[in-house]
């Protein structure tokens, strides 16, 4: 089935398309109440909504855009929130072609001020997105994270969660849980196990099935993406 993936601002979604994303939402995650759902959603700048031809949602990923400054210089942000697909439409790679377009025009309204990618991972499938798109991200098996990297890491990690986010681990965990992957997701199938990524992720992040998240960071430019990424990326028109 053809789908399409278009990037909108969050303030301009109907109400009718955000209870269809409450309804994906729900059926991918325990723990979950519309008030809390509509809150994060409000937080958020920017969502990626994927439709099948009759224009049905099946899909959505939501993203939060915003600066700080970092070691004296300000630097600019995207923070992913949830990304959600209709198990029916799994294997469709339109959402995360879409997203690194979005990403690609961001980068170029201001190409000399720093754009990283802030990721917070509960589940495997979605660390694994860092690894097809970019080169170096941060933590990844077989590399120690350079310590600048790590800090501003951390800084974004507390900036954003404050005490739930642990530096010693890289993990954050919260008191009540923001959102628990459903048993079906949860389940590491047995060939990804084998994968180095995913081993890596089980590993930094064991109770990922309690709703605990790694917190990941990456710089988004030309030169640290693969090449499908950047050939999206560079392909992006200027906002």
């Amino acid at each position: 089935m053809r789908l399409c993936a278009t990037s909108v601002e969050c303030s301009d979604l109907h109400p009718h398309e955000i209870d269809r994303m409450f309804e994906i939402y729900r059926a991918s995650y325990c723990d979950t109440s519309r008030a809390q759902f509509d809150q994060d959603l409000q937080d958020k700048t920017h969502c990626i909504v994927l439709r099948c031809a009759d224009q049905t949602i099946v899909g959505f990923t939501t993203l939060k855009r915003y600066g700080r400054t970092w070691s004296g210089q300000p630097i600019r942000v995207i923070f992913s929130g949830d990304t959600i697909i209709d198990r029916d439409h799994w294997g469709s790679q339109q959402l995360a072609f879409a997203w690194m377009r979005l990403a690609g025009e961001i980068w170029q309204e201001q190409p000399d001020v720093p754009l990283y990618w802030f990721l917070i991972c509960k589940g495997h499938r979605t660390y694994r997105y860092l690894a097809a798109m970019a080169l170096n991200y941060a933590p990844r098996a077989g590399v120690v994270t350079d310590p600048a990297v790590q800090a501003l890491a951390d800084y974004l990690a507390v900036d954003r969660f404050g005490d739930a986010y642990d530096p010693a681990t890289g993990v954050l965990s919260f008191t009540v849980p923001q959102g628990r992957l459903t048993t079906e997701l949860a389940h590491v199938p047995a060939p990804h196990l084998r994968l180095e990524n995913v081993a890596y992720f089980l590993q930094q992040n064991p109770r990922y099935a309690s709703g605990d998240e790694l917190v990941c960071l990456c710089e988004l430019h030309p030169d640290n993406l693969r090449p499908l990424a950047l050939r999206l990326f560079a392909a992006a028109q200027p906002c």
